[in-house]
């Protein structure tokens, strides 16, 4: 019987680095996929797959949309589809750039890598400002429910947001916490938060019908440049679209006030197999 990918709902790990592929035109998509099914055990390693590959194979999968571009009042978030998505989990961080060697090597000539990124866990799971990131996840049965399909496969959100820190280190505490919606020094909710709060932007039972997701997002650094690689695993695409439709403002014009002082520079959904026999099941 299929079971979903272990990874996705386990804890988050101490370091993860994140693998993003092309597919090579003029290839072969089977070999490809067949080295992959080789290499992810779906709890060290978490894949995803976009419509290039399912499509070179003949392969359809239900609720597989691509990640549309949106636009609201002074933000954008921009689309950036791709092949295959990695997210290799661990707890040191030198083994995982070892082994994103090993898997870029076993998967060419198919799939050529086009980004690294290195992310780690920040306290007890917070961004980088400070605050707790997924406070409202679903947990045990609930998590299942929103994330995992009946064909015990998944489909994840991935974005990669940029931090100004410059910009949210000028705001005063109080005006940090109103961005937010919480209190950074205890995560308790603002009963009297502005509507631009992101709690308020995104409150999951907000929605009609509500909107689930359960967050598995990490802070990444690379050189001067740090933020949230956001990454949200749904039975389908329906719940996260209708969030960041909210965020832009696409319901009422109101803008989440996280654009004050970070930007998406990256968007894409993949399709995550379940496991049949150990393996992936594609």
């Amino acid at each position: 019987m299929p079971t979903p990918q272990p990874g996705i709902l386990a804890p988050l790990p101490p370091h993860a680095r994140y693998l993003v592929f092309s597919l090579e035109p003029d290839t072969d998509a089977r070999a490809g996929l067949a080295a992959l099914r080789d290499l992810v055990d779906g709890e060290h390693i978490v894949a995803g797959l976009g419509q290039a590959p399912l499509s070179a194979i003949g392969r359809k999968v239900p609720g597989l949309k691509p990640f549309p571009p949106l636009a609201g009042p002074g933000v954008d978030i921009p689309s950036t589809p791709a092949a295959l998505w990695l997210w290799l989990r661990g707890s040191d961080r030198g083994e995982l750039l070892l082994q994103s060697r090993r898997v870029e090597h076993a998967l060419a000539p198919a799939f050529r890598l086009l980004e690294a990124w290195d992310a780690f866990k920040h306290g007890s799971g917070r961004d980088l400002t400070g605050y707790e990131d997924g406070t409202e996840n679903p947990e045990g049965d609930e998590a299942v429910a929103a994330a995992i399909a009946a064909d015990g496969s998944s489909l994840v959100a991935v974005q990669r947001w940029v931090h100004n820190f410059g910009r949210f280190e000028a705001m005063q505490p109080e005006e940090r916490d109103d961005c937010i919606g919480r209190r950074r020094s205890d995560n308790e909710e603002l009963d009297d938060a502005p509507e631009s709060a992101h709690v308020k932007r995104t409150a999951q039972e907000s929605f009609s019908p509500e909107a689930f997701v359960v967050r598995r997002s990490m802070p990444w650094n690379a050189g001067p440049d740090a933020g949230l690689m956001f990454v949200a695993f749904g039975h389908t695409t329906d719940a996260f679209q209708a969030q960041l439709r909210r965020m832009v403002g696409l319901e009422d014009g109101i803008v989440d006030a996280l654009f004050r002082f970070t930007r998406p520079v990256s968007g894409a959904y993949f399709w995550c197999p379940p496991l049949e026999g150990g393996r992936l099941k594609i």
